[in-house]
Protein backbone atom coordinates (compact mmCIF):
# COMPACT_ATOMS: atom_id res chain seq x y z
CA UNK A 1 0.00 0.00 0.00
CA UNK A 2 1.61 3.31 -0.57
CA UNK A 3 2.21 5.50 1.90
CA UNK A 4 -0.45 8.48 1.24
CA UNK A 5 -2.75 5.82 1.65
CA UNK A 6 -1.43 4.95 5.39
CA UNK A 7 -1.36 8.60 6.05
CA UNK A 8 -4.88 9.03 5.06
CA UNK A 9 -5.94 5.95 6.76
CA UNK A 10 -3.97 7.20 10.04
CA UNK A 11 -6.30 10.85 9.69
CA UNK A 12 -8.90 8.73 9.53
CA UNK A 13 -7.96 6.95 12.97
CA UNK A 14 -7.15 9.68 14.97
CA UNK A 15 -10.07 11.96 13.89
CA UNK A 16 -12.58 9.50 14.26
CA UNK A 17 -10.81 7.90 17.93
CA UNK A 18 -9.18 10.61 19.71
CA UNK A 19 -7.78 8.60 22.25
CA UNK A 20 -5.99 6.55 19.33
CA UNK A 21 -2.11 7.30 21.02
CA UNK A 22 -3.15 6.47 24.75
CA UNK A 23 -1.36 3.74 26.56
CA UNK A 24 -3.99 2.38 28.61
CA UNK A 25 -6.38 2.14 26.08
CA UNK A 26 -4.11 1.59 22.98
CA UNK A 27 -3.39 -1.77 24.98
CA UNK A 28 -6.81 -2.88 26.38
CA UNK A 29 -7.83 -3.07 22.51
CA UNK A 30 -5.44 -4.47 20.96
CA UNK A 31 -5.68 -7.60 23.41
CA UNK A 32 -7.40 -10.77 22.04
CA UNK A 33 -10.85 -11.43 22.76
CA UNK A 34 -11.43 -14.37 25.50
CA UNK A 35 -14.12 -15.12 28.16
CA UNK A 36 -18.26 -14.84 26.83
CA UNK A 37 -19.21 -12.72 24.34
CA UNK A 38 -20.70 -10.19 26.10
CA UNK A 39 -17.39 -9.50 27.42
CA UNK A 40 -15.53 -8.80 24.49
CA UNK A 41 -18.55 -7.57 21.77
CA UNK A 42 -18.10 -3.98 22.90
CA UNK A 43 -14.66 -4.54 21.36
CA UNK A 44 -15.84 -6.04 18.26
CA UNK A 45 -17.94 -3.73 17.98
CA UNK A 46 -15.74 -0.72 18.03
CA UNK A 47 -13.17 -2.26 15.50
CA UNK A 48 -15.86 -3.12 13.03
CA UNK A 49 -16.99 0.42 13.04
CA UNK A 50 -13.37 1.29 12.64
CA UNK A 51 -12.80 -1.08 9.40
CA UNK A 52 -16.65 -0.15 7.95
CA UNK A 53 -15.72 3.78 8.17
CA UNK A 54 -11.79 3.00 7.10
CA UNK A 55 -13.24 2.12 3.81
CA UNK A 56 -15.59 4.59 3.23
CA UNK A 57 -13.33 7.66 3.68
CA UNK A 58 -11.02 6.10 1.26
CA UNK A 59 -13.83 4.92 -0.79
CA UNK A 60 -12.85 1.61 -1.62
CA UNK A 61 -15.58 -1.58 -0.09
CA UNK A 62 -13.13 -4.39 -1.37
CA UNK A 63 -10.19 -4.73 1.26
CA UNK A 64 -7.31 -7.64 1.08
CA UNK A 65 -7.74 -8.81 4.87
CA UNK A 66 -3.61 -9.24 5.04
CA UNK A 67 -3.76 -4.90 4.89
CA UNK A 68 -6.04 -5.18 7.90
CA UNK A 69 -4.14 -7.05 9.74
CA UNK A 70 -0.98 -5.99 9.19
CA UNK A 71 -0.83 -2.16 7.78
CA UNK A 72 -3.91 -0.44 8.74
CA UNK A 73 -3.29 -0.87 12.50
CA UNK A 74 0.04 -1.36 12.93
CA UNK A 75 1.81 0.40 15.76
CA UNK A 76 5.07 -0.01 15.81
CA UNK A 77 5.48 -3.40 14.45
CA UNK A 78 2.41 -4.58 16.82
CA UNK A 79 -0.70 -5.71 15.33
CA UNK A 80 -4.17 -6.26 17.08
CA UNK A 81 -4.41 -9.75 18.37
CA UNK A 82 -7.98 -9.96 18.25
CA UNK A 83 -8.51 -8.54 14.43
CA UNK A 84 -8.73 -11.86 13.06
CA UNK A 85 -11.56 -12.99 15.66
CA UNK A 86 -13.78 -9.59 14.39
CA UNK A 87 -12.95 -10.43 10.19
CA UNK A 88 -14.18 -13.51 11.17
CA UNK A 89 -17.47 -12.34 13.28
CA UNK A 90 -18.03 -9.72 10.47
CA UNK A 91 -18.13 -12.41 7.62
CA UNK A 92 -20.33 -14.30 9.83
CA UNK A 93 -23.01 -11.39 10.74
CA UNK A 94 -23.11 -10.53 7.15
CA UNK A 95 -20.97 -7.51 7.20
CA UNK A 96 -17.95 -8.51 5.17
CA UNK A 97 -18.75 -11.17 1.82
CA UNK A 98 -16.32 -12.91 -0.41
CA UNK A 99 -16.26 -13.67 -4.11
CA UNK A 100 -17.99 -17.10 -3.32
CA UNK A 101 -20.90 -14.89 -1.81
CA UNK A 102 -21.94 -13.32 -5.29
CA UNK A 103 -23.86 -14.45 -8.10
CA UNK A 104 -21.86 -14.39 -11.25
CA UNK A 105 -23.88 -12.14 -13.68
CA UNK A 106 -22.52 -13.66 -16.61
CA UNK A 107 -23.85 -17.20 -16.02
CA UNK A 108 -26.65 -18.71 -17.17
CA UNK A 109 -30.18 -19.15 -15.72
CA UNK A 110 -29.31 -22.39 -14.40
CA UNK A 111 -26.13 -21.32 -12.99
CA UNK A 112 -27.69 -18.41 -11.25
CA UNK A 113 -31.14 -20.74 -10.16
CA UNK A 114 -28.48 -23.00 -8.37
CA UNK A 115 -26.54 -20.09 -7.14
CA UNK A 116 -30.16 -18.69 -5.16
CA UNK A 117 -30.79 -22.57 -3.78
CA UNK A 118 -27.33 -22.77 -2.85
CA UNK A 119 -27.99 -19.58 -0.28
CA UNK A 120 -31.49 -20.71 0.90
CA UNK A 121 -30.39 -23.56 2.21
CA UNK A 122 -29.70 -23.14 6.05
CA UNK A 123 -25.58 -24.05 5.23
CA UNK A 124 -22.90 -22.76 7.57
CA UNK A 125 -20.47 -20.64 6.32
CA UNK A 126 -16.60 -21.59 6.49
CA UNK A 127 -14.87 -20.66 9.59
CA UNK A 128 -12.80 -18.13 7.73
CA UNK A 129 -12.34 -18.32 3.98
CA UNK A 130 -9.52 -18.56 2.46
CA UNK A 131 -9.65 -15.74 0.49
CA UNK A 132 -7.79 -12.09 -0.75
CA UNK A 133 -9.75 -10.46 -0.92
CA UNK A 134 -13.22 -9.52 1.36
CA UNK A 135 -16.11 -6.90 -0.07
CA UNK A 136 -17.72 -4.25 2.59
CA UNK A 137 -21.14 -4.87 2.30
CA UNK A 138 -22.00 -1.30 4.27
CA UNK A 139 -20.03 0.30 1.56
CA UNK A 140 -20.78 -1.76 -1.27
CA UNK A 141 -24.59 -0.96 -0.94
CA UNK A 142 -23.69 2.92 -0.74
CA UNK A 143 -21.10 2.39 -3.99
CA UNK A 144 -24.48 0.62 -5.68
CA UNK A 145 -27.04 3.79 -4.59
CA UNK A 146 -24.44 5.94 -5.92
CA UNK A 147 -24.04 4.21 -9.47
CA UNK A 148 -27.92 4.17 -9.72
CA UNK A 149 -27.97 7.98 -8.84
CA UNK A 150 -25.30 8.92 -11.29
CA UNK A 151 -27.32 7.03 -14.39
CA UNK A 152 -30.88 8.66 -13.02
CA UNK A 153 -29.28 12.28 -13.76
CA UNK A 154 -28.51 11.55 -17.47
CA UNK A 155 -32.39 9.49 -18.08
CA UNK A 156 -35.09 10.02 -17.14
CA UNK A 157 -36.75 6.68 -17.95
CA UNK A 158 -37.46 4.19 -15.40
CA UNK A 159 -34.67 2.15 -16.49
CA UNK A 160 -31.35 2.53 -18.82
CA UNK A 161 -29.03 0.19 -20.87
CA UNK A 162 -25.50 1.28 -21.19
CA UNK A 163 -22.38 -0.52 -22.44
CA UNK A 164 -20.32 -2.68 -20.10
CA UNK A 165 -17.24 -0.09 -20.70
CA UNK A 166 -19.56 3.11 -19.92
CA UNK A 167 -20.46 0.96 -16.33
CA UNK A 168 -16.77 0.43 -16.06
CA UNK A 169 -15.79 3.99 -15.96
CA UNK A 170 -19.09 5.01 -13.44
CA UNK A 171 -17.60 2.39 -11.17
CA UNK A 172 -13.82 3.09 -11.15
CA UNK A 173 -12.64 -0.14 -12.69
CA UNK A 174 -13.86 -3.49 -13.91
CA UNK A 175 -12.95 -5.36 -10.80
CA UNK A 176 -15.22 -2.58 -8.74
CA UNK A 177 -18.08 -2.73 -11.95
CA UNK A 178 -18.42 -6.32 -11.52
CA UNK A 179 -18.70 -6.62 -7.66
CA UNK A 180 -21.47 -3.65 -8.17
CA UNK A 181 -22.88 -5.41 -10.89
CA UNK A 182 -23.11 -8.41 -9.31
CA UNK A 183 -25.25 -6.79 -5.80
CA UNK A 184 -27.50 -5.28 -8.40
CA UNK A 185 -28.39 -8.37 -10.10
CA UNK A 186 -29.23 -9.84 -6.75
CA UNK A 187 -30.95 -7.39 -5.40
CA UNK A 188 -32.89 -7.76 -9.06
CA UNK A 189 -32.23 -3.99 -9.98
CA UNK A 190 -29.80 -5.03 -13.23
CA UNK A 191 -29.29 -7.52 -15.82
CA UNK A 192 -26.63 -8.43 -17.34
CA UNK A 193 -26.90 -8.25 -21.67
CA UNK A 194 -24.53 -9.70 -24.36
CA UNK A 195 -24.52 -9.83 -27.82
CA UNK A 196 -22.42 -12.11 -29.74
CA UNK A 197 -21.71 -11.45 -33.11
CA UNK A 198 -18.15 -10.76 -34.90
CA UNK A 199 -17.52 -8.22 -31.89
CA UNK A 200 -18.43 -9.12 -28.06
CA UNK A 201 -21.22 -6.48 -27.29
CA UNK A 202 -21.51 -6.03 -23.19
CA UNK A 203 -24.03 -4.41 -21.20
CA UNK A 204 -26.01 -3.66 -18.52
CA UNK A 205 -29.88 -2.94 -18.15
CA UNK A 206 -30.23 -1.20 -14.51
CA UNK A 207 -33.32 -0.01 -12.98
CA UNK A 208 -33.91 3.34 -12.16
CA UNK A 209 -37.00 2.84 -9.90
CA UNK A 210 -37.99 0.87 -7.23
CA UNK A 211 -38.95 -1.92 -9.31
CA UNK A 212 -37.13 -4.42 -10.56
CA UNK A 213 -35.67 -5.57 -13.49
CA UNK A 214 -37.60 -8.23 -15.69
CA UNK A 215 -35.85 -10.74 -18.56
CA UNK A 216 -34.62 -8.95 -20.99
CA UNK A 217 -36.09 -8.47 -24.41
CA UNK A 218 -35.20 -7.87 -28.37
CA UNK A 219 -35.79 -4.48 -27.73
CA UNK A 220 -33.21 -4.37 -24.54
CA UNK A 221 -30.85 -6.10 -26.98
CA UNK A 222 -31.44 -3.34 -29.88
CA UNK A 223 -31.07 -0.45 -27.93
CA UNK A 224 -27.79 -2.08 -26.92
CA UNK A 225 -26.62 -2.29 -29.90
CA UNK A 226 -27.47 1.29 -30.88
CA UNK A 227 -25.95 2.46 -27.73
CA UNK A 228 -22.50 0.59 -28.78
CA UNK A 229 -22.90 1.61 -32.15
CA UNK A 230 -23.06 5.51 -31.08
CA UNK A 231 -20.23 5.31 -28.64
CA UNK A 232 -18.23 3.58 -31.64
CA UNK A 233 -18.92 6.57 -33.99
CA UNK A 234 -17.81 9.03 -31.49
CA UNK A 235 -14.90 8.09 -31.24
CA UNK A 236 -14.49 7.62 -34.73
CA UNK A 237 -15.12 11.52 -34.63
CA UNK A 238 -12.77 11.76 -31.98
CA UNK A 239 -10.16 10.29 -33.79
CA UNK A 240 -10.76 12.17 -37.00
CA UNK A 241 -11.08 15.37 -34.99
CA UNK A 242 -7.20 15.04 -34.12
CA UNK A 243 -6.23 14.05 -37.19
CA UNK A 244 -7.98 17.42 -39.14
CA UNK A 245 -6.22 19.47 -36.35
CA UNK A 246 -3.07 17.69 -37.01
CA UNK A 247 -3.56 18.61 -40.56
CA UNK A 248 -4.31 22.22 -40.02
CA UNK A 249 -1.23 22.52 -37.81
CA UNK A 250 0.75 20.86 -40.45
CA UNK A 251 -0.78 23.56 -43.28
CA UNK A 252 0.08 26.11 -41.32
CA UNK A 253 3.80 25.29 -40.27
CA UNK A 254 3.74 24.59 -44.16
CA UNK A 255 3.01 28.37 -45.23
CA UNK A 256 5.55 29.80 -42.57
CA UNK A 257 8.14 27.64 -44.43
CA UNK A 258 7.28 28.66 -47.65
CA UNK A 259 6.64 24.47 -48.84
CA UNK A 260 3.29 25.18 -50.84
CA UNK A 261 3.34 21.63 -51.64
CA UNK A 262 3.11 20.40 -48.39
CA UNK A 263 0.34 22.49 -47.70
CA UNK A 264 -1.35 21.64 -50.28
CA UNK A 265 -1.00 18.17 -49.69
CA UNK A 266 -2.14 18.80 -45.67
CA UNK A 267 -5.02 20.82 -47.55
CA UNK A 268 -6.18 17.66 -48.97
CA UNK A 269 -5.86 15.03 -46.22
CA UNK A 270 -7.65 17.82 -43.99
CA UNK A 271 -10.59 17.75 -46.85
CA UNK A 272 -10.98 14.17 -46.83
CA UNK A 273 -10.95 14.02 -43.48
CA UNK A 274 -13.89 16.39 -42.79
CA UNK A 275 -16.04 14.70 -45.42
CA UNK A 276 -15.57 11.33 -43.49
CA UNK A 277 -16.39 13.44 -40.01
CA UNK A 278 -19.67 14.40 -41.80
CA UNK A 279 -20.73 10.98 -42.77
CA UNK A 280 -20.02 10.03 -39.34
CA UNK A 281 -21.53 12.45 -37.75
CA UNK A 282 -24.71 12.30 -40.04
CA UNK A 283 -25.05 8.42 -38.93
CA UNK A 284 -24.51 9.06 -35.09
CA UNK A 285 -27.63 11.66 -35.29
CA UNK A 286 -29.66 9.26 -36.89
CA UNK A 287 -28.67 6.74 -34.03
CA UNK A 288 -29.15 9.05 -31.59
CA UNK A 289 -32.61 9.89 -32.64
CA UNK A 290 -33.59 6.85 -32.77
CA UNK A 291 -32.15 6.16 -29.39
CA UNK A 292 -34.55 9.16 -28.30
CA UNK A 293 -38.05 7.75 -29.68
CA UNK A 294 -37.04 4.27 -27.97
CA UNK A 295 -36.52 6.21 -24.66
CA UNK A 296 -39.50 8.30 -25.00
CA UNK A 297 -41.65 5.36 -25.92
CA UNK A 298 -40.31 3.15 -22.90
CA UNK A 299 -41.39 6.11 -20.65
CA UNK A 300 -45.28 4.70 -21.37
CA UNK A 301 -46.46 2.81 -18.51
CA UNK A 302 -48.24 0.66 -21.02
CA UNK A 303 -45.28 -2.07 -21.97
CA UNK A 304 -47.19 -2.87 -24.95
CA UNK A 305 -47.33 0.65 -26.58
CA UNK A 306 -43.34 1.11 -25.52
CA UNK A 307 -42.12 -1.76 -27.53
CA UNK A 308 -44.96 -0.76 -30.71
CA UNK A 309 -43.65 2.73 -30.47
CA UNK A 310 -39.97 1.93 -30.32
CA UNK A 311 -40.27 -0.43 -33.31
CA UNK A 312 -42.16 2.61 -35.33
CA UNK A 313 -39.69 4.73 -34.49
CA UNK A 314 -36.96 2.31 -36.13
CA UNK A 315 -38.84 1.79 -38.66
CA UNK A 316 -39.67 5.53 -39.61
CA UNK A 317 -35.99 6.63 -39.39
CA UNK A 318 -34.83 4.40 -41.66
CA UNK A 319 -32.18 2.47 -39.82
CA UNK A 320 -32.05 -1.16 -38.85
CA UNK A 321 -29.46 -3.28 -37.42
CA UNK A 322 -28.26 -4.46 -40.21
CA UNK A 323 -27.71 -1.31 -41.61
CA UNK A 324 -25.70 0.17 -37.90
CA UNK A 325 -23.47 -3.50 -38.46
CA UNK A 326 -22.54 -2.91 -42.21
CA UNK A 327 -21.52 1.29 -41.42
CA UNK A 328 -19.82 -0.21 -38.39
CA UNK A 329 -17.69 -3.34 -40.63
CA UNK A 330 -16.84 -0.40 -43.47
CA UNK A 331 -15.87 1.91 -39.93
CA UNK A 332 -13.49 -0.24 -38.99
CA UNK A 333 -11.70 -0.16 -42.68
CA UNK A 334 -11.00 4.06 -41.98
CA UNK A 335 -7.90 3.96 -40.13
CA UNK A 336 -6.31 1.43 -42.99
CA UNK A 337 -7.98 3.90 -45.30
CA UNK A 338 -6.25 6.89 -43.96
CA UNK A 339 -2.75 4.69 -44.23
CA UNK A 340 -3.25 4.17 -48.01
CA UNK A 341 -4.35 8.38 -48.83
CA UNK A 342 -1.42 8.96 -47.42
CA UNK A 343 0.52 6.84 -48.94
CA UNK A 344 -0.86 7.66 -51.98
CA UNK A 345 -0.51 11.41 -51.25
CA UNK A 346 3.04 11.19 -50.22
CA UNK A 347 4.14 9.94 -53.68
CA UNK A 348 3.45 12.77 -55.64
CA UNK A 349 6.84 14.56 -55.83
CA UNK A 350 5.58 17.89 -57.34
CA UNK A 351 2.25 20.05 -57.69
CA UNK A 352 3.01 21.95 -60.74
CA UNK A 353 -0.70 22.93 -61.35
CA UNK A 354 -2.05 24.98 -58.42
CA UNK A 355 -6.09 26.03 -58.61
CA UNK A 356 -5.84 30.24 -58.51
CA UNK A 357 -7.46 30.29 -55.56
CA UNK A 358 -4.99 28.32 -53.27
CA UNK A 359 -2.63 30.18 -54.74
CA UNK A 360 -4.28 33.74 -54.36
CA UNK A 361 -4.81 32.88 -50.86
CA UNK A 362 -1.34 31.23 -50.05
CA UNK A 363 -0.23 34.03 -51.47
CA UNK A 364 -1.94 36.26 -48.95
CA UNK A 365 -1.00 34.67 -45.67
CA UNK A 366 2.93 34.12 -46.70
CA UNK A 367 2.71 38.41 -47.44
CA UNK A 368 0.79 38.23 -44.06
CA UNK A 369 3.37 36.20 -42.46
CA UNK A 370 6.42 38.25 -43.91
CA UNK A 371 4.53 41.58 -42.61
CA UNK A 372 4.18 40.04 -39.01
CA UNK A 373 7.92 38.92 -38.95
CA UNK A 374 9.03 42.15 -40.21
CA UNK A 375 7.07 44.34 -37.05
CA UNK A 376 8.48 41.44 -34.76
CA UNK A 377 5.71 42.29 -32.31
CA UNK A 378 2.98 39.56 -33.48
CA UNK A 379 0.61 38.93 -30.34
CA UNK A 380 -1.16 35.49 -29.30
CA UNK A 381 -4.92 36.23 -30.24
CA UNK A 382 -3.55 37.07 -33.66
CA UNK A 383 -1.47 33.82 -34.44
CA UNK A 384 -5.21 32.30 -33.58
CA UNK A 385 -6.81 34.71 -36.01
CA UNK A 386 -4.48 33.37 -38.56
CA UNK A 387 -5.12 29.77 -38.12
CA UNK A 388 -8.79 29.91 -37.40
CA UNK A 389 -8.71 31.98 -41.19
CA UNK A 390 -6.63 29.27 -42.59
CA UNK A 391 -9.11 27.05 -41.55
CA UNK A 392 -11.95 28.44 -42.78
CA UNK A 393 -10.05 29.01 -45.91
CA UNK A 394 -8.86 25.18 -46.27
CA UNK A 395 -11.77 24.19 -46.01
CA UNK A 396 -13.76 26.14 -48.41
CA UNK A 397 -11.06 24.96 -50.99
CA UNK A 398 -11.47 23.38 -54.09
CA UNK A 399 -8.91 21.17 -54.95
CA UNK A 400 -7.92 20.00 -58.56
CA UNK A 401 -7.49 16.02 -58.81
CA UNK A 402 -5.37 16.26 -62.12
CA UNK A 403 -1.89 15.46 -60.81
CA UNK A 404 -2.30 13.18 -58.65
CA UNK A 405 -5.69 10.49 -58.62
CA UNK A 406 -7.20 9.39 -55.17
CA UNK A 407 -9.10 6.44 -54.49
CA UNK A 408 -12.02 7.07 -52.37
CA UNK A 409 -11.87 4.42 -49.65
CA UNK A 410 -14.81 1.77 -49.83
CA UNK A 411 -16.25 2.64 -46.58
CA UNK A 412 -16.99 6.08 -48.08
CA UNK A 413 -18.79 4.76 -50.57
CA UNK A 414 -21.11 2.15 -48.84
CA UNK A 415 -22.03 4.70 -46.09
CA UNK A 416 -23.47 6.87 -48.79
CA UNK A 417 -25.42 3.81 -49.96
CA UNK A 418 -26.86 3.85 -46.28
CA UNK A 419 -27.62 7.63 -46.35
CA UNK A 420 -29.42 7.57 -49.15
CA UNK A 421 -31.48 4.37 -48.31
CA UNK A 422 -32.57 6.44 -45.28
CA UNK A 423 -33.67 9.73 -47.17
CA UNK A 424 -35.22 8.09 -50.13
Amino acid sequence: MEDASIDRIREVIRKEVPDWDSDVTWSTRYKAFSGQRSDWEPRYLFWKDLIIKIARHLGIFIIPPSLVRTVWFNQGGLVPLCIDHVLVEMYNSGDLLCSSDLIDPKSGQFAQLFYKVRHLLPLSKPAFPSEDEFIVSAVLQEKADEVVKLLSEDHWTSSCIITMSKFEVICGGPKQASVILSHLCKCGKAKYLAIRRNDLIEGVKVSLSSKTIAGATSSDYDVLHLTWTAEKLQLQIDMIDQLCNKSKASALASLKSGNKVNARRHARELKLSSERREKCDALLRRVEEVLRAIADAEDSKEVFEAIKSGTKAMKDKMITIDEVQHCLDDLDETVNSQKQVEKVLGSGSSYEDFDEDIEDELDKLMEESRISSADGTTREHETSGKAESLSNTLSALKLADNDVIIQEPTEISNVSKVLELAHS
